[in-house]
């Protein structure tokens, strides 16, 4: 009776210590960070970067800014891996494209990420200034059309770790 009770002791001391632990930091990433971070990417290629990547406990969430001309051509992209995207416009509007089939599949073996010159049997949306759009990671995406040049963020939760960490505002 004696060394059962001494057990529940030890695992009471450890579950008030664990419940102890500390808090994560939450991590800001404000509109004016957003908006400079995007504005100073370059006007001539689509770019798709980093502002912040924390860990929250077990697995990773990044915010990155994208900027996409209507000038460059857009490929259909589907990533081999568990990452959810998010997508939230923050400038301009365009039709993106999700699910479906890539058509014209060409493989880097170095990469995670599929490419093909369409899509075929997906969902059509145009998205504009606030929208959001979750993308489950093996899901095929495509900006099928742009009336603007865009620019958005793009949340990334990533329950692998696959992604780096970046805290700085360096790049």
């Amino acid at each position: 009776m004696r060394s059962i009770l001494t057990a529940c002791l030890v695992v009471l001391i450890a579950f008030t210590a664990a419940a102890q632990q500390p808090p994560l930091p939450a991590t800001d990433v404000t509109s004016a960070e957003i908006t400079a971070f995007i504005d100073k990417l370059p006007k001539d290629a689509i770019s798709d970067l980093p502002i912040k990547v924390v860990d929250v406990g077990g697995y990773r969430v990044g915010v990155y800014g994208v900027f996409r001309p209507k000038a460059v051509k857009q490929d259909a992209v589907l990533h081999e891996v568990r990452t959810t995207e998010v997508y939230q416009m923050v400038e301009g509007a365009g039709t993106l494209v999700t699910g479906g089939s890539l058509v014209d599949v060409r493989r880097d073996p170095k990469s995670t990420t599929v490419r093909g010159s369409r899509i075929e049997g997906g969902v059509s949306r145009r998205v504009v200034k606030g929208d959001v759009i979750i993308i489950p990671g093996r899901t095929p995406h495509w900006w099928s059309q742009l009336e603007t040049d865009i620019k958005y963020t793009i949340t990334r939760s990533d329950p692998d770790n696959r992604i780096p960490l970046r805290t700085g505002d360096s790049r």
